[in-house]
């Protein structure tokens, strides 16, 4: 049964709040990112992976489709499915394989357009901009719901 956990983030300091409570709340498994254009999908990406450990420039892959990162030996995926034409090119580009990874995080903007073949997600976020406020409901599992919001409070 999912959950629903509602968040407002005012300034990007709060996006980073949200990432490092992300870490903290979520381990493993398949994430979904719904926001328009310019919702702040990609900069909560390049916050959680900076939380995770990462070290370096986190690009948006719009034109790659995937960007894989390992931290700590750990495999992460970032998607960006806005240009795929077909769902089915995540079958020929191995969308299996990924999901099937031990300990791996896939953290996917723009699933919608894989629906019919994405699995359901373990943890979703949909980010809404309201002028400089970001409101984010985030769906899944209530113990991880409830972990994410504590890291989120206490940060």
């Amino acid at each position: 049964m999912s959950d629903n956990l509602n968040l407002r983030l005012t300034s990007e300091q709060d996006t980073a709040k949200l990432a490092l409570a992300l870490v903290q709340g979520f381990g493993a498994g398949l994430v979904f990112l719904i926001g328009d254009l310019g919702a702040g999908k990609t900069t909560l990406t390049r916050y959680w992976l900076q939380a995770l450990g990462h070290q370096g420039a986190v690009k948006s892959p719009t034109y790659t489709l995937v960007e894989p990162y390992n931290i700590d030996n750990r495999p992460i995926y970032h998607f960006d499915l806005y240009r795929l034409q077909d769902p089915y090119e995540l079958e020929l580009m191995g969308i299996r394989d990924y999901l099937e990874q031990d300990n791996s995080l896939l953290i996917v903007e723009w699933p919608s357009k894989g629906e019919g073949i994405l699995p359901p997600a373990d943890l979703t976020l949909k980010i809404i901009c309201e002028d400089d406020i970001r409101q984010v409901e985030l769906s899944g599992e209530r113990t991880v719901l409830q972990g994410i919001e504590d890291s989120f409070y206490a940060n």
